[in-house]
C-alpha cells in the first residue's frame, strides 16, 4: 500500500484520512493537540460541557447528499442524533417581552409583521430572499475521471431548484449584511438579525443561513464537537488507521524528482516520516509560511495574504450552578449601552444556554456561552505580548457576568466555572491564522477557492477551511474529499466511500 501522511486531525483530516484508507493507502495522521476536531471542538471543565466549535450542522438534514458524506465518515452515527432548537433565538426585551426567530421563515414573518408593522416592506423582501434560496445547498460532486465505487453528480432536477437564488445572487452578495438589516426601522428586530452571523459578512451568507434553517437543515447534533470528532477518530482506527497525537509537524520534506518536485514525507518532533503523499490539512494560510523551506507558490500566497479577512471570535463560557431552563435555549439581549471587548463595541449579546442538554452540567446547574465575532485577533495578540493577557480575559469576565445579571439575576452568586478563549487561544491549539476558524466573505467581494492539488509538486494536497471560501464544516469535509479523488486519480486507484 502506498503511505499517505495527513497533517491535522480536524474534520478535514480525519475525512481525508477515512476516504483514504477506504481507498486502500495506509494512512496516518500527525495531530499537535491531544484530541481530535482541531476548531470543531469543545471541552469539559469541572462537569461543564463547552461548545467551542459547532451551532448547527450544514447538512444534517437526509434530504441532501452532503447528509450521506457525514455519514461515509462516521461522524453522525446513533450516539449522536440531530436536535433541532425552535426557535433559533429568542431576543428578550427590557419589557419583559420576547421576539422570535424560527426556523420557518413564514412564521418568523409573520411574527415580526405582528411586531412591528412598519417595517412590512422590509419582512417581506426577507421572507421573498429567504425563500429564493430554500433549495441552495453545497453540490456534492466527483472530480472528473475518477474511477469510484459510488459516483456522485447532481441531478438535474436538483439544480433546476437552485434557479430563483441566480436573480437574487449578485445584489445579495454586493449588500453587506449590515446594510440589509438596517432596512429594518424595529431595533429589536435589528438587534435579533444581526445575532445570526458576525458583522463583517455580506447579505448573502445571512440569506443562505436563515434558508438552510427554514429549509429543514442546520440541526444540532447531541453531544457536539467532541461527539463528532471522536466519531471519525473511531471510524478511522476502526479502518486500521493511525492517529499520532502530540506529534506537531514542523516540514514537508520536498525533493526533486526527474525534473520536478515529490512531496516525500514530513518532519514531527524532529523526526523524518516517509511518505508517497502528504495531505496538508492544518490552515492552508499559516501551512505555506511554516511548513516549506522554500514558498510552493510566490503568487498564491500573496493572494492570499492580500485577501483573506479570517473570522475571529472571543468565546465566554460560564458554569451556573442553577437550572436556567426558564429561558430560551438561543438567547439574545438587547443592550442600552456597547458592550466593549477586544476593542469592538457589540449592541446585543448572543448566548447559548444549556439547561435542557444532557450531559453538558452538572444536576440542576448549566452550561451558558457567550460568543462575540469580530476582528480581535491583534487586541489579544498584543496583550499576549506585554504580560496584560490574562487580566484581560479575567476583566472581560467579569464585565459580561455584570451586564448578564441585569437580565438573568439567577445566575448571580452561582457562577462556578469562567473560561474565555480568545483568537490567541485558538491559534495555539491549532495554528489557525489568527485563531479565526472561517474566512469572511464581505460584500463587494468574490468567493475564491484554492487548489487542493498543487500543480509544482507531485503528491502534495491541500485540505481544509481556508480551501474553499468561506470555509466551515460543510466546505471542510468536502475539500477533505476532494482532496483524496485527487490523489486516487493521481494514484491510479478506485475511490471508495
Amino acid at each position: 500500500m502506498k503511505k499517505v501522511i495527513v497533517v491535522g486531525a480536524g474534520i478535514s483530516g480525519l475525512a481525508a484520512a477515512i476516504y483514504a484508507k477506504k481507498s486502500g493507502f495506509d494512512v496516518t495522521i500527525f495531530e499537535k493537540h491531544t484530541i481530535p476536531g482541531g476548531l470543531s471542538t469543545s471541552w469539559m471543565r469541572k462537569g461543564y460541557l463547552f461548545e467551542g466549535g459547532m451551532h448547527w450542522l450544514t447538512g444534517s438534514s437526509e434530504k441532501l447528499a452532503l447528509n450521506k458524506v457525514w455519514r461515509e465518515v462516521g461522524a453522525l452515527k446513533d450516539n449522536n442524533p440531530i436536535y433541532y432548537r425552535d426557535p433559533f433565538y429568542t431576543l428578550l426585551n427590557e419589557k419583559g417581552g420576547a421576539l422570535c426567530l424560527f426556523r420557518d421563515i413564514n412564521k418568523t414573518c409573520d411574527e415580526f409583521i405582528q411586531y412591528a408593522p412598519e417595517d412590512k416592506r422590509a419582512i417581506q423582501r426577507l421572507r421573498k430572499d429567504v425563500k429564493a434560496f430554500l433549495h441552495v445547498h453545497l453540490v456534492v460532486n466527483d472530480i472528473a475521471r475518477l474511477k469510484t465505487t459510488s459516483p456522485k453528480h447532481p441531478k438535474f432536477f436538483e439544480l433546476l431548484k437552485m434557479f430563483p437564488a441566480i436573480v437574487k445572487y449578485f445584489p445579495l452578495k454586493n449588500c453587506s449584511y449590515i446594510d440589509y438589516v438596517n432596512k429594518f426601522k424595529n431595533e429589536d428586530i435589528r438587534h435579533l438579525l444581526f445575532s445570526v452571523i458576525g458583522l463583517r459578512y455580506n447579505a448573502l451568507s445571512f440569506i443562505y443561513t436563515l434558508a438552510s434553517f427554514s429549509s429543514g437543515d442546520c440541526g444540532f447534533p447531541i453531544g457536539g464537537s467532541i461527539v463528532m470528532a471522536k466519531n471519525m477518530a473511531d471510524e478511522f482506527e476502526s479502518l486500521g488507521g493511525t492517529i499520532e497525537y502530540k506529534s506537531e509537524v514542523e516540514k514537508v520534506c520536498i525533493s526533486a524528482e526527474g525534473g520536478g518536485k515529490k512531496a516525500t514525507g514530513v518532519i514531527s518532533n524532529g523526526e523524518y516520516r516517509a511518505a508517497d503523499a502528504v495531505i496538508v490539512t492544518q490552515d492552508t494560510r499559516t501551512a505555506m509560511e511554516m511548513l516549506f523551506d522554500i514558498p510552493l507558490n510566490t503568487r498564491l500566497v500573496n493572494r492570499m495574504k492580500a485577501r483573506l479577512v479570517g473570522a475571529e471570535n472571543m468565546f465566554i463560557c460560564l458554569g451556573v450552578k442553577t437550572l436556567l431552563n426558564k429561558y430560551p435555549k438561543g438567547i439574545v439581549l438587547p443592550l442600552k449601552k456597547p458592550f466593549v471587548a477586544g476593542g469592538i463595541e457589540f449592541n446585543e449579546l448572543r448566548l447559548n444556554n444549556y439547561a435542557e442538554y444532557e450531559n453538558h452540567s452538572p444536576k440542576d446547574c448549566t452550561s451558558l456561552t457567550c460568543l462575540l465575532l469580530g476582528g480581535c485577533y491583534d487586541y489579544w495578540k498584543a496583550a499576549k505580548e506585554d504580560g496584560t493577557y490574562k487580566a484581560k480575559k479575567d476583566d472581560l469576565a467579569k464585565r459580561l457576568i455584570e451586564e448578564l445579571e441585569k437580565s438573568i439575576p439567577e445566575i448571580k452568586d452561582k457562577i462556578e466555572v469562567i473560561d474565555v478563549a480568545t483568537p490567541v487561544t485558538y491559534e495555539r491549539y491549532t495554528n489557525a491564522y489568527k485563531g479565526s476558524w472561517m474566512t469572511i466573505w464581505a460584500s463587494k467581494k468574490a468567493s475564491v477557492k484554492y487548489p487542493i492539488k498543487t500543480r509544482s509538486v507531485k503528491g502534495l494536497y491541500f485540505a481544509g477551511q481556508r480551501t474553499i471560501m468561506p470555509g466551515g464544516l460543510p466546505l471542510v469535509v468536502y475539500s477533505g474529499r476532494k482532496a483524496v479523488q485527487y490523489l486516487c486519480r493521481d494514484f491510479k486507484t478506485v475511490f471508495v466511500s
